[in-house]
């Protein structure tokens, strides 16, 4: 199903009951991001809010994409995961062994299908050139600025079409876009991405690069310039598949690249790789900390085209869930059988969990058949596009439902083992991730679950099912609470760390604590985590988690690892990057929007998300202080 500009989706949307339109002023500035915070995070992802009333011609649409129903909408399917199946039947029929003519001209339907799907110039102008500003002004657009310590406002769903200088290689990518005044923008492209390829080259050649960004139109756009393509393989192509028509392009005015005829916005400009960098952010970022400030090129506007009914499509990210969450859902099942097909054939499924923030945490099953299979696939993924930026890869056994967390919890407490599960490794990291000891680059940890082989030999764990001396914890006055598992065999302590916190010396106290030996984990926080929300725990763990700095051995227990899942400090661990704040919403905004609730008609009050996340928050800016 094809979509003409965000107006036809926002239709579909309220027909199928899942829009809110919200008629009265709602500030760009704090308060959409507060209000689409709670809602987003309600079970199922809450759903769409169409912003009517926003200080400027345009209206806001946000959450378009947070829930599995609504993603599938945008994608004319039933379920993401029908996607899974048409992709692994297409490609089956085209890698698939052609031994007569005939089997060959029945490929023809399909290879026309795939030719169909490729993108398309036309002549003359689009739809997304209706209107053209006689004088371009990013202070027109009702940009959010999301957080409170954010740098400024940022347009967070951008397309960003740029062009490889030497392939003449067109590239959709999603960089966040900081706005700095009416024609200048920051372009936030990390070191990892194309659109940083292209303007390296265009810096050793010394040319201007032109780059146009597009938000709006057929929502499918919007998914194929945050999608892990290969370099060099045209984005729209995925989304002529997607909406099994091809995309549309047009060119520009002021530059020669082409964007979709019906994207309800297009901002064109340019970068010159000979200028000075400029200061971008701190951001409120997907990991749910802050991304700090660093230098990044700028984006200098020289047009602003729009649809006449064009509609400002935004998106915010912070601590999940949120819509990013089902965007990654898609990501999952849409690329799980081109990897399974083209690297690792005994893949069976894959899952990003949610908390892990796309990349801290990955869970595989495979079909194992030969011993060290688990850590030939691990390697595998390490080396794939951008899962090379993962940090811990658990691989299960096919027979494991990896979709049900509590089957992975059960395969932790049936097959875990210090000796055997753990493999350690190191490589790339994502540039946002804050808890290496060094800028994009650290350790990662394998996790094997897998039933061993003869060959894999695997020590039976020395858990004891004896009584437990609590009472030694509650003495210990670094640990301000504490929890115990015994199912998965897990302590779990929150920790004072103050001038006199030493990690060194708490271990040494645990370890003579009787029976400590129960345990296969020890998991710390810091003081202010709740221990009774598996979720933020776990979304901690992944975000401040190095795992060979970071996870040791109790000493005298050989089985019993000691996970640090702290903020990291100088003073008590050597670490001397800036470590970010949680991202959550001010006071004077949650008060605000509490009052108005019931005005917008946004049904019954639900309560900020940041208010159980505040004792995590050091200091008032985006760095704890």
């Amino acid at each position: 199903m094809a979509f003409q500009g965000l107006q036809t989706f926002i239709e579909l949307l309220e027909k199928n009951n899942d829009l809110i339109r919200v008629k009265d002023f709602v500030d760009p500035r704090l308060e959409i991001t507060e209000i689409t915070d709670r809602i987003s995070k309600q079970p199922g992802g809450g759903k769409a809010i169409l912003f009517e009333n926003t200080g400027t011609g345009f209206p806001v649409l946000i959450n378009a994409l947070g829930s599995e129903k609504r993603i599938a909408l945008a994608f004319g399917r039933e379920s993401v995961f029908q996607l899974e199946k048409e992709i692994e039947a297409l490609f089956a029929d085209l890698m698939s062994p052609k031994d007569n003519l005939w089997d060959k001209l029945r490929m023809l339907p399909r290879l026309k299908d795939v030719s169909e799907w490729m993108p398309k110039k036309r002549k003359g102008r689009g739809a997304c050139q209706e209107v053209v500003m006689n004088e371009p002004d990013l202070g027109k657009l009702p940009v959010l600025t999301c957080w409170p310590a954010d740098g400024g406002p940022f347009v967070t769903l951008p397309g960003v079409h740029t062009l490889d200088p030497e392939t003449k290689t067109p590239n959709v990518g999603m960089y966040r876009m900081q706005i700095f005044d009416k024609k200048l923008g920051g372009m936030h492209w990390h070191r990892h991405k194309t659109g940083a390829n292209h303007f390296a080259k265009y810096k050793k050649s010394g040319k201007i690069m032109p780059v146009s960004v597009t938000l709006g139109g057929d929502p499918v756009y919007t998914y194929a310039a945050t999608a892990p393509m290969p370099e060099n393989v045209d984005e729209y192509l995925l989304a002529g598949f997607l909406r099994k028509r091809s995309v549309k392009l047009v060119k520009c005015l002021t530059n020669n690249l082409y964007v979709p005829e019906d994207a309800d916005i297009v901002i064109e400009g340019y970068v010159d790789p000979a200028e000075d960098l400029i200061w971008e952010g701190p951001f409120g970022d997907h990991t749910g900390f802050y991304s700090l400030a660093d230098w990044y090129p700028k984006f200098h506007v020289t047009c602003i085209t729009h649809r006449k009914d064009a509609v400002y499509p935004a998106t915010i990210v912070g601590v999940p869930p949120m819509e990013d969450a089902y965007i990654g859902l898609a990501t999952e099942r849409i690329f799980l059988s081109p990897i399974r097909m083209a690297m690792v054939p005994e893949l069976k499924d894959m899952t990003l969990p949610v908390a892990g923030v796309a990349h801290n945490f990955t869970v595989v099953k495979i079909h194992k058949t030969y011993p060290g299979q688990a850590i030939k696939v691990m390697n595998s993924l390490w080396g794939a596009g951008q899962m090379m930026f993962n940090k811990v890869l658990v691989v299960a056994d096919e027979f494991v439902d990896i979709q049900d967390p509590q089957k992975i919890l059960n395969a932790f407490a049936q097959r875990f083992s210090v000796d055997y599960s753990l493999h350690f490794s190191k490589g790339p990291l994502d540039v946002l991730d804050h808890s290496s000891q060094k800028f994009a680059f650290g350790s990662k940890l394998g996790i094997d679950l897998t039933v061993p082989f003869a060959e894999e030999a695997m020590k039976t764990s020395d858990t004891s099912k004896e009584h437990f001396e609590e009472t030694k914890i509650k003495a210990l006055k670094e640990v301000d609470q504490y929890r115990i598992h015994s199912y998965i065999h897990t302590l779990l302590l929150t920790v004072k760390k103050d001038s006199g916190f030493d990690k060194t010396n708490l271990q040494r106290k645990l370890a003579g604590t009787d029976n400590l030996k129960c345990f296969k984990f020890i998991l710390i926080f810091n003081e202010g985590a709740n221990l009774d929300d598996p979720f933020i725990l776990f979304w901690l763990l992944g975000g401040n988690l190095e795992p060979d700095r970071d996870i040791s051995l109790i000493p005298g227990f050989e089985n019993t690892l000691f996970i640090d899942a702290t903020f990291k400090t100088s003073a008590h661990d050597n670490f001397h990057r800036e470590w970010p704040n949680v991202v959550t919403m001010d006071e004077a905004t949650i008060s605000t929007i509490d009052q108005k609730w019931e005005k917008l008609g946004l049904g019954k009050l639900i309560e900020s998300p940041s208010i159980k996340l505040k004792p995590l928050v050091k200091g008032n800016g985006a760095v704890r202080s």
